[in-house]
């Protein structure tokens, strides 16, 4: 009788446990989001920064010198970045408002159109359920949270630094620790060769994104290409909804700076560039699909976000997927991986 009244104890106290510390981390997380952004996007360069790192010392090139190497990079990067971006950003933000009063005549005009076709819409419902000038609003925001993490610039490189020193110790020290070092080991590397792939792979393909959005919008005469095939690359981390939201800004310039033809050119060169990317390149190179339910990628947009900001819904899916190469690298995670990905993948 008395092991019985004990076994719920026994059940209930780890689930509540579990819980409480989750709760506890997320909160400590949305507190410190203004240390952790910086330290993530850190993680997030260092990943992408390991492999030429890597492949410059296999070219007997010093170790010191090879990090030199890849931090100058880093910085003519985000020199290019800031020179771009700032003087443009800057011209979209003031002309912000003249553009939503453009944008709003436009909804009033094809209302109308509407309305002589029969099909009675009341404004007020309209103006109440979608507001025109939000999409860019969300871009300006977006694009001006990524201006303002470069004055973290310092923290982020000295840390990026640290991690990419640490790379070859770090190996050494888990050999200490672990019980099975051989095995665990095997495991961790074979996690980090997956991580790096996909992470180099993704950068790659949303460079090529941004670079062709660009050029397209650049050919089609809208205002601040280079801010939309920026938007482009942030975004395409970002599956399915990335594209979208990084496309909707830039089709509505178009329609309200050159008119329906365009937009629709515009919107033609956004689907085009993301089926043969996103469908074709980015599995081709990858080798295997790593893509993620669209219920896991909305939840961890929604849930990095809340916590992290504009930044954390950049990397939301970037860090769910490395989550999702973790559990794939150990036997007794895989199921959960099988349930983060997609259908497709299942199947």
């Amino acid at each position: 009788m008395e092991n019985i009244a004990k076994r719920p104890v026994k059940a209930k106290v780890p689930v509540i446990l579990m819980l409480a510390g989750f709760i506890i981390v997320v909160a400590g997380m949305k507190a410190a989001s203004s240390l952790l952004v910086p330290f993530f996007l850190a993680m997030f360069i260092a990943i992408i920064c390991a492999p030429p790192l890597f492949w410059l010392q296999r070219k007997r090139v010093p170790k010191v010198i090879a990090l030199a190497l890849i931090l100058v990079a880093i910085l003519v990067i985000a020199s290019l970045f800031g020179i771009l971006i700032g003087p443009s950003l800057n011209n979209f933000l003031s002309s912000l408002p003249d553009y939503q009063e453009r944008l709003s005549i436009h909804i009033t005009g094809i209302m109308s159109w509407l309305h002589q076709k029969g099909i009675n819409i009341p404004e007020g419902e309209v103006a109440g359920f979608f507001h025109p000038g939000w999409v860019m609003n969300l871009a300006g925001d977006i694009l001006s949270t990524l201006s303002s993490v470069l004055t973290n610039a310092f923290l982020i490189l000295l840390t990026v630094v640290f991690i990419l020193l640490e790379t070859e110790e770090f190996p050494k020290k888990l050999k200490t620790l672990l019980r099975n070092p051989e095995r665990s080991l095997a495991t961790i590397e074979k996690f980090s060769e997956n991580a790096k792939r996909y992470l180099v792979i993704k950068t790659l393909t949303s460079a090529a994104t941004g670079l062709v959005i660009w050029l397209w919008l650049l050919i089609l005469g809208i205002d601040y290409p280079v801010l939309w095939g920026t938007l482009a690359f942030v975004l395409n981390y970002v599956p399915n909804i990335g594209s979208i939201i990084a496309a909707l800004p830039a089709v509505l310039l178009a329609l309200i700076q050159l008119g329906v033809g365009s937009a629709l050119l515009a919107t033609l060169g956004f689907v085009a560039v993301n089926v043969v990317l996103g469908n074709f390149v980015e599995p081709k190179l990858m080798g295997r699909s790593l893509s993620l339910s669209a219920l896991v990628v909305f939840l961890s947009l929604v849930f990095w976000g809340w916590v992290l900001g504009p930044i954390g819904m950049i990397l939301s899916v970037p860090m769910t997927s490395l989550v999702k190469i973790a559990m794939e690298s150990f036997e007794g995670t895989r199921g959960i991986a099988i349930m983060l990905g997609s259908r497709a993948e299942a199947d």
